[in-house]
């Protein structure tokens, strides 16, 4: 999905509704919190609602959860990265991007696509923050409503 050039070139998801697609997106962010495999808290942001660009607004979408991963310990983030590079496609996604921004800090990112779900995700480990978190987000394919519906903007 993120080989897509331009945002009329995004998969389709399916039809859905947009509340019935933003739980599938939270879903699939809690199966990767699961695979961070470590203690820590994640943030408690929401999915939101865009539009997927060159398409009817009131009939495609397309969802995008942004939220970040704090560790218990800061230590603990440091094999991560790599950790993810590993498990991430052992449940179906393909790393399409991995390593350091350009970035004064040289922050680790990672970019994955599951084309069997219909999401992508992209992770940014920022080491020298305070404290030193991920920032993860995962954006769907562009979603139909059923027929007679509208997409509802959250």
């Amino acid at each position: 999905m993120t080989d897509a050039k331009k945002s009329d070139d995004l998969p389709l998801a399916g039809t859905s509704t947009s509340l019935a697609a933003a739980d599938e997106a939270e879903k699939v962010s809690s199966e990767i919190y699961d695979l961070i495999g470590i203690r820590g808290k994640g943030s408690d942001t929401g999915p939101g609602v865009s539009e997927c660009g060159g398409k009817d607004p009131d009939k495609y979408f397309q969802i995008f959860h942004p939220w970040s991963f704090t560790p218990e310990s800061p230590s603990q983030l440091d094999d991560v990265m790599e950790r993810l590079r590993e498990e991430l496609p052992k449940h179906g996604w393909k790393i399409v991007e991995y390593g350091h921004d350009t970035s004064k800090n040289k922050n680790i990112n990672l970019t994955a696509d599951n084309d069997k779900k219909k999401h992508s995700v992209n992770i940014t480990h920022y080491a020298k923050r305070t404290p030193p978190k991920l920032s993860l987000t995962v954006v769907s394919g562009c979603y139909q409503t059923p027929e007679g519906q509208k997409v509802q903007r959250f």
